[in-house]
């Protein structure tokens, strides 16, 4: 154990400090409470090697990580795919364009990153249940992650969620609460729950420790990139969490002298459907209103983002973009990165595809920028949003006549076309 690593928990918004404890909110001024580091004594111990001989998880961070046991509850997670993207560039004229690719975590999001955190910050602070407030991914993560740790598991779920995500969660056997309403209706029952019942909420109570998860995704790029920060992220927003985090991770990177000081663009994407975050940046606004979300992408239809206003802030200052893309156009941005890169992405990633294509046409991504699109689930858990633009099967007798009768018929349509 490492008792320098936190040194507290602190107001965003007074920057009072608290005990790191099971507590996400200031009582004094109701701004949300981050981790704060002792980045003197990380800076003591941590250097691009010790990373480089961890695991090949986003374990290999810990002495950046929120936890204070070497005892993780770990699936494998994290040190996902970044590869350099160019049948997708030369369809959209980015030459330096890369994708990272977070839907082959365990449950197949990104959220396994933040609930490996969140569970182990969990067993540390003796909680015995574990619970959380879903759009679909992170109740897969939290079922599976809290199995693993034999922690008694609630998932709560808006009742329209996606057939596939709640299998994928209900494999793991939580209890599964569905709520006939939407994300932010689920969510404002959780903060109830969490304070009637005294649960680990990993998205309410357990919420600063469990956000700093998705920093990791800022700490591999750079480390995959030969340790250096890329000039230009695109990330999906929901509550906003992720984007803020991705942020932080290279920025500490470059306050530990792990890699270079640069200004990378970090940009926004939503659907169209659900853009209070996009709206603000696009207003100049210091408000996110809330909004109704109407759109496919039920993992980002969060009308009423906790993060939102850090995460404009964050596109302003450093001169990123905002996007967002109709419902047509995230099925499109699901088939085109399926297409060029054998991809297949939930809906969240035709998001931030669609918007991709976007502002490349547009010239607001230059075509030598190394830009990073993050991917952050899988499309198997959203099928039903691309039935209508898949191949279908066409069905014949074992029968090479009937065979061949089919191929003519498919190379005479290809020919006229």
């Amino acid at each position: 154990m490492n008792e320098l690593k936190i040194k507290a928990l602190q107001c965003k918004e007074c920057e009072r400090p608290y005990e790191p404890k099971a507590i996400h909110v200031c009582e004094f001024c109701f701004g949300p409470l981050e981790v704060v580091y002792d980045y003197d004594a990380i800076k003591r111990r941590v250097s691009r090697k010790s990373i480089e001989a961890g695991p090949r998880t986003l374990w290999r961070y810990w002495d950046l990580l929120p936890v204070e046991s070497r005892d993780v509850t770990t699936i494998h997670e994290g040190y996902t795919p970044l590869w350099h993207a160019k049948n997708l560039g030369a369809e959209l004229g980015l030459n330096q364009l890369y994708v990272k690719n977070d839907s082959v975590n365990p449950t197949f999001s990104f959220k396994d990153r933040v609930v490996s955190i969140a569970t182990t910050r969990t067993r540390e602070l003796g909680f015995d249940t574990i619970a959380c407030a879903s759009t679909g991914n992170l109740a897969c993560a939290v079922g599976a992650y809290g199995a693993v740790a034999k922690l008694r598991t609630f998932v709560f779920i808006p009742a329209d969620l996606e057939q596939g995500k709640i299998v994928g969660a209900g494999i793991y056997q939580p209890t599964i609460v569905a709520i006939k309403g939407n994300y932010d209706q689920v969510n404002r029952l959780c903060a109830e729950v969490a304070d009637s019942f005294k649960w680990a909420f990993v998205n309410v109570n357990i919420r600063p420790y469990y956000a700093e998860g998705s920093k990791t995704l800022g700490f591999e790029v750079a480390e995959q990139l030969g340790w250096r920060a890329p000039d230009h992220c695109l990330v999906p927003i929901a509550s906003g969490s992720l984007l803020t985090k991705i942020y932080k991770g290279l920025q500490e990177f470059i306050r530990l002298g792990l890699i270079p000081d640069h200004k990378t663009r970090i940009s926004g994407a939503q659907a169209e459907g659900c853009c209070p975050v996009v709206t603000a940046w696009r207003e100049k606004s210091d408000i996110v209103k809330p909004v109704r979300p109407n759109t496919l992408a039920k993992s980002l239809a969060i009308g009423n983002p906790a993060d939102g206003l850090y995460a404009r802030a964050i596109m302003e200052k450093t001169g990123g973009l905002g996007e967002s893309v109709t419902d047509e156009e995230i099925v499109d941005g699901i088939s085109l990165l399926a297409k060029t890169e054998g991809v297949f992405t939930e809906t969240a990633g035709g998001v931030t595809i669609g918007s991709l294509k976007k502002l490349a046409a547009s010239g607001k991504i230059r075509p030598d920028e190394v830009t990073v699109a993050f991917i952050t689930g899988n499309g198997y858990k959203t099928q039903e949003a691309v039935l209508d633009k898949v191949s279908k099967p066409i069905v014949i007798n074992p029968s090479i006549a009937e065979f061949r009768d089919i191929y003519n018929q498919l190379s005479l349509a290809k020919q006229t076309v």
